[in-house]
């Protein structure tokens, strides 16, 4: 079948920017101590709903539909578990922990509606849910009884953070993560397991507690006592890369029980995230990563690995892992490149999968849909970077000569992106754009080397690396030089600031998100998790105050000329609307060409199904004036 000639960003796209906008937000699968029940949470517009299904064959329903479930420690997760017949989540508008019957009925509370919950977490016998809390920025590991009769009481207080509390099979012992400012979670966190008091009449107490494994420069993730407990499951970056450990809890002997240049940790943005999760029989299911690609695998206690081959079927990354308590399967959300995100069970026998909810209808051709590619290029120093590109992808048409090229920069900015579905990419990849995604240094995925090359040089090498990424593939036909497009949103906001100061007429446009203009304002106003996140990536004030002036685009709005379209969310507390009002203002004085779009109700990043589709609207607008036809 003959393909038409069009000119590149001017195909139209296989499906509407609605419907690549649209779908569920599926995270957080989790089993029922029966092992029948299969639950996880779905992100409908701006609503987190409980859903469950009876994994012998029982139809998908709501469990809470009426109460919005999302919690907001942080960044928020760890919005909920299941235990011993009951779902125990943390309500949105109260941020207490609820318990439902998943037989039926009414939700109730069980703790009391003051600061936030997250992550709750039940003991073995049913008895007692553990959870991170934090209040007026005191953050705590408390405890409360199950069925909420008494007062809740903290277990853990006097660090700045903790994460991922877990209990031992026994109920005996509960572990987390703790660590405290300046550091992030990927700069230095300790695991600390506490042996816990059973006072007559009254809740747990801590008894005694001490720390096993990390420290002020080793990241440790993810805590989970095996099955059979007598040992604690973690991952570790002190070889260089995040692996697997195991650790003895009579002897202390600790074994690696996974190797190479790969990654099984991931940067704690969120609570309640995970990567690994401990099986029946001994060893671990896991997630690998490498260059942007997870493989799902398991490992026995003596390190031997199995890969699952699901690769075939369409994923290449998956999320939060939960292994069934029969130990016959594993619940993950998967995605790819073409493949919208998925629950999905895997046998743990045979390998194969089971669909158990997909996060939109999945009705595009995968013909017209892009595959992302790992690339890699040379940077201003001779150092390599990393990252993904889209080829523009039709059924239909076929572009003449190199396509513009729009490079989407990644938040955090100690983050990645990977493989997995991203609607974004494809909704300019199947308009004839190219894309390139950075991984530049200061990513994660690459080991911790690479991640500590952006401390101090935060506005250095994530400009550079995205500027020498565009040049690569412009050098090699994949991307027209004369149209580039830089993109990204907070962190990768910020990198789109300051390129446009660095490099003025280097990109013939702009996207930036709830992006940084002032360094000062940020370290400043923004919440307590980020609060000392700028000490490592610039440098502690006041010693640091003229690096921060230096890498503040808002003192160098001067020199920005390009055509840029800004979004914000009206609510947003990480990167409050005055650092996009500052530069807007700036840019309207100086008669810059620029939109600026403010969100009502929206924070940081747009969760309304009708901001979504304003937002693709505005941005396939404004590209048509100022790449395609300018």
């Amino acid at each position: 079948m003959s393909r038409e000639n069009r000119m590149f960003g001017l195909w139209p796209s296989p499906v509407s920017s609605s419907a690549l906008a649209a779908g569920l937000r599926l995270g957080e699968p989790c089993w029922d101590t029966d092992g029948r029940t299969l639950g996880w949470i779905e992100g409908r517009s701006d609503r987190g709903v409980i859903v469950v299904q009876d994994v012998a064959g029982g139809a998908t329903r709501d469990l809470t539909g009426y109460i919005p479930v999302r919690a907001f420690v942080g960044y928020g997760g760890g919005d909920f578990t299941l235990s011993h017949g009951a779902a125990y989540f943390v309500g949105q508008a109260d941020q207490c922990i609820y318990r439902q019957e998943l037989a039926g009925g009414s939700a109730r509370p069980i703790t009391p509606a003051f600061g936030a919950a997250s992550t709750p977490r039940v003991s073995p016998d049913g008895r007692w849910v553990a959870y991170v809390h934090t209040y007026e920025d005191v953050d705590t590991i408390a405890i409360v009884d199950s069925q909420g009769e008494h007062w809740p009481t903290r277990l853990a207080q006097g660090r700045d953070f903790y994460m991922q509390p877990a209990w031992h099979p026994a109920g005996e012992q509960l572990a987390w993560i703790e660590w405290n400012h300046p550091n992030m979670p990927w700069d230095g966190t300790e695991l600390r397991i506490a042996k816990l008091g059973f006072p007559e009449g009254g809740l747990p107490v801590l008894a005694s507690s001490s720390v096993s494994a990390g420290g002020p420069s080793t990241a440790i993730f993810q805590g989970t006592f095996t099955p059979d407990g007598k040992g604690i499951l973690y991952v570790s970056d002190e070889s260089g890369w995040g692996h697997i450990y195991r650790r003895d809890l009579a002897g202390g002997a600790v074994a690696m029980l996974t190797s190479g240049e790969v990654e099984y940790g991931i940067p704690a943005w969120a609570q309640g995230m995970s990567t690994f999760a401990a099986a029946p029989s001994g060893g671990v299911v896991a997630i690998r990563q490498r260059a942007g690609f997870h493989t799902l695998v398991s490992v026995s206690e003596a390190g031997e690995l199995r890969e699952f081959d699901l690769a075939k079927v369409g994923y290449d990354t998956f999320t939060a892992p939960a292994v069934s308590p029969a130990g016959d399967a594993v619940a993950v959300v998967a995605s790819g490149g073409k493949q919208p995100s998925r629950v999905i069970t895997v046998d743990l026998a045979t390998g194969t999968q089971a669909v158990r909810r997909r996060s939109d209808s999945e009705s595009y051709p995968l013909a017209g849909l892009s595959a992302p590619q790992p690339v890699s290029w040379a940077s201003f120093d001779g150092e390599k970077a990393h990252g993904l590109y889209y080829p523009p992808a039709s059924e239909r048409f076929e572009g003449t000569g190199a396509p513009p090229l729009i490079v989407i920069v990644h938040g955090g900015p100690t983050s990645q992106v990977t493989a997995g579905w991203t609607p974004m990419a494809q909704f300019f990849a199947t308009r004839g754009y190219a894309v390139l995604q950075p991984n530049y240094r200061g990513s994660t995925g690459y080991g911790r080397d690479y991640m500590l090359k952006l401390r101090e040089s935060w506005g250095i090498y994530d400009v550079q690396d995205a500027k020498f990424g565009a040049e690569s593939l412009a050098s090699r036909g994949l991307a027209d030089a004369s149209r580039l497009v830089i993109m990204g949103g907070s962190a990768g906001g910020y990198t789109v600031l300051q390129s446009l100061v660095d490099v003025p007429g280097f990109y013939k446009a702009a996207i930036c998100m709830v992006g940084v203009a002032n360094m000062f304002t940020l370290a400043a106003d923004t919440h307590k998790f980020e609060a000392r996140y700028l000490d490592s990536m610039l440098g502690p004030l006041p010693e640091a105050a003229a690096t921060y002036r230096d890498r503040s685009p808002i003192f160098h709005a001067a020199k920005m000329q390009d055509p840029i379209a800004v979004f914000q969310g009206e609510i947003d507390r990480v990167v409050p609307r005055e650092q996009s009002d500052t530069i807007v203002a700036s840019l309207r004085a100086r008669g810059v060409p620029h939109e600026y779009h403010l969100y009502p109700g929206e924070g940081h990043g747009w969760r309304k199904q009708e901001t979504i589709d304003q937002f693709y609207t505005s941005v396939d607008a404004f590209l048509k004036m100022y790449v395609l036809f300018a």
